[in-house]
């Protein structure tokens, strides 16, 4: 019979002192919201990856999850829940591209609503399980192109994108609130930059935060 608290907790390399040293290195590069590094503390990333690539959950590194997808480095995760939460309104969130479930959880823990959609079926589903897991329940997903965002439930204080589109979703900017909404995202080709686009009535601000490194972000929706 498993051992809920004991699964969560971690043991070896997924124990607490070994969450902590990454907390120190999340500080070292420039994290400093005590909420998201709490998340960082509490949250098992552990329970995002394979059992095989348990040990590495705790590393400044990006991991795989299947399907040409990662789950995302502690920085770069910490980074851009920094920056939802530094917008003038961050109640309602839109995830572009649940994946393994991880920055959806961090989400779920600062903001009051998150809704993350998600191209891959059978990614969503494992995601599923895992925040069901951590009993987070302000969470809603969607099996659905990322491209289109969620309209239904439009608009949205901040929209945040785990895969890199070439140029910004005109759809996404739409389903932002008119006075502060802001898309956060890697966007580009080539060269990508992890970018900022904040909109004030029919004008658009856009800031480049920083170069990344993201799978592209793709149409469709891939069943089971």
């Amino acid at each position: 019979m498993s051992n809920k608290p004991d699964l969560l907790r971690g043991i070896g390399m997924t124990s607490q002192r070994t969450r902590a040293r990454l907390i120190e290195r999340l500080v070292e590069q420039g994290i400093s919201n005590f909420r998201v590094l709490a998340c960082f503390e509490t949250i098992p990333r552990h329970l995002f990856v394979d059992e095989a690539l348990g040990h590495k959950a705790y590393e400044d590194v990006s991991l795989p999850i299947g399907y040409a997808q990662t789950l995302s480095q502690p920085y770069i995760v910490a980074r851009m829940s920094e920056l939802v939460l530094a917008a003038p309104h961050h109640e309602r969130v839109l995830e572009i591209g649940t994946g393994s479930g991880f920055q959806t959880s961090v989400l779920a823990s600062l903001v009051d609503e998150v809704y993350s959609v998600e191209r891959i079926q059978p990614l969503q589903e494992k995601a599923r399980i895992r925040l069901a897991t951590l009993n987070l329940h302000n969470v809603w997903l969607k099996l659905a192109d990322g491209f289109m965002g969620w309209p239904d439930e439009a608009p949205f204080d901040v929209i945040i994108g785990t895969a890199a589109p070439t140029t910004p979703p005109p759809e996404l900017l739409d389903q932002l609130i008119p006075d502060g909404g802001r898309l956060i995202m890697p966007i580009g080709e080539t060269e990508q930059f992890l970018t900022v686009i904040e909109k004030q009535g029919d004008e658009l601000i856009i800031e480049k935060i920083e170069p990344v490194l993201f799978v592209p972000m793709l149409r469709g929706i891939k069943a089971k």
